[in-house]
């Protein structure tokens, strides 16, 4: 089962599969009912029609709206800036591809409903193993009995980080063709050319699907996000402005403050949701040490292996990504709470302070110790740490500390 998007990736994932000798099923998440997602069914279908494998689209849009709509507007409605296309992934997309697969083995002997999903039953034989794919720009190895996401082969195409949320079960039956080809997009697209399909000029997709104008404020405000104006501050409590609604605003930000007679540029650096304030700073006061990640999903080593491994030789040496379009930089992890007499109280956004976290067989949440200070990072985005190329873990983070403040 592949999931096709109705772009090039996905549609050279089809051929690079079919020729590999996989018997392929492209399947369309259906995440909207509108223009643009018919729009992606109609290429898709273009392209199983081309390669002559069998396409089927899966309705998906509850638990789309559930997972990552819903998740996205609670998100920002209380301070933080969530990245939509990593849980999506983990929570949505890969779970629909599961489901469209069980659904075809279970209908191979039963009529299908007449429901959005019927034609899944056509799409697929009931052998009772099935593998899942996409287009993404990364590898599977494994590592040590665990499976886990691995770098492209074209680093600057590398997605392992919109991957890193994915369970030990979804991994075991992923299949990631375009990882190995170390020409990244222009390659595929060569490919794509070559092999006469529909999609081979189509233009990549934007960052946030669900909402195609880029409008990000505009969508959060009809999805019932108030804006509720209030003081922006200095790290040391000076009043220097006011602002429209903390979720018109995230961490890294310059532009659109309204802050005029500094003697330099002032960038967010926090917000206070209990108080309803805007923290700002200068470029030197922006950067930060650490990071609080909770929410942890392990894939090279398990947490109980990390358990033990933290409790016998200390912080973990390692790398993280703290975003998305960002290299890895060196850093020390440690389960949260126990960073020893480096210890400090994390409050995320919406005010809520963290108890420690012991080690007792998990590691539920960890602790990011920045080898040297990095440009601000957003409460609401995934930290993903490497060991070498392969992804160790990942989760959300939950705050930040300011560099000034240790």
């Amino acid at each position: 089962m592949l999931g096709m998007s109705g772009g090039v990736d996905s549609s050279v994932a089809a051929a690079l599969l079919q020729q590999a000798g996989y018997e392929v099923v492209g399947v369309t998440c259906l995440f909207a009912d509108d223009e643009s997602s018919r729009a992606a069914v109609d290429d898709a279908r273009a392209v199983a029609e081309r390669l002559g494998i069998r396409h089927a689209v899966y309705d998906a849009r509850v638990l789309f709206d559930e997972c990552v709509i819903q998740d996205f507007v609670e998100g920002y409605a209380c301070g933080m800036t969530p990245s939509p296309c990593v849980g999506c992934n983990a929570r949505v997309k890969i779970p629909a591809l599961f489901a469209a697969a069980e659904q075809a083995m279970v209908s191979a002997t039963a009529d299908a409903d007449d429901g959005a999903n019927a034609d899944i039953a056509d799409a697929a034989d009931s052998a009772p193993d099935f593998f899942v794919a996409t287009g993404h720009y990364a590898r599977v190895t494994r590592r040590r009995n665990r499976f886990a996401i691995t770098c492209a082969a074209d680093a600057a195409k590398d997605q392992s980080y919109m991957l890193s949320m994915l369970s030990q079960e979804q991994l075991s039956r992923l299949l990631l063709p375009l990882g190995d080809i170390e020409g990244g997009k222009p390659e595929v697209r060569r490919i794509a050319q070559d092999l006469g399909l529909p999609t081979a000029s189509k233009s990549d997709s934007q960052d946030i699907c669900f909402i195609p104008d880029g409008n990000h404020l505009a969508f959060l405000e009809a999805h019932g996000v108030a804006a509720a104006p209030g003081d922006i501050v200095t790290r040391d409590g000076r009043v220097v402005g006011q602002h429209d609604g903390l979720f018109r605003y995230t961490i890294g930000q310059r532009k659109g403050l309204g802050i005029g007679g500094a003697p330099e540029p002032y960038y967010v650096v926090g917000k206070d949701a209990a108080r309803n304030r805007l923290i700002v700073g200068f470029a030197h006061e922006a950067l930060i040490d650490r990071a609080y990640v909770a929410r942890m999903n392990w894939q090279s080593i398990s947490p109980e292996e990390l358990a033990v491994r933290f409790a016998e030789r200390g912080p973990l040496a390692c790398s993280v990504k703290l975003r998305y379009r960002q290299h890895a930089v060196p850093c020390r992890l440690v389960p949260a709470g126990m960073e020893g007499d480096m210890g400090l109280a994390f409050v995320n956004s919406r005010g809520l302070q963290f108890r420690p976290v012991g080690v007792e067989g998990s590691v539920p949440a960890a602790t990011a110790l920045l080898d040297e200070p990095q440009t601000p990072t957003a409460p609401g985005q995934f930290a993903v740490f490497y060991d070498g190329d392969a992804v160790l873990g990942a989760g959300v983070i939950e705050s930040v500390r300011l560099a000034e403040q240790a």
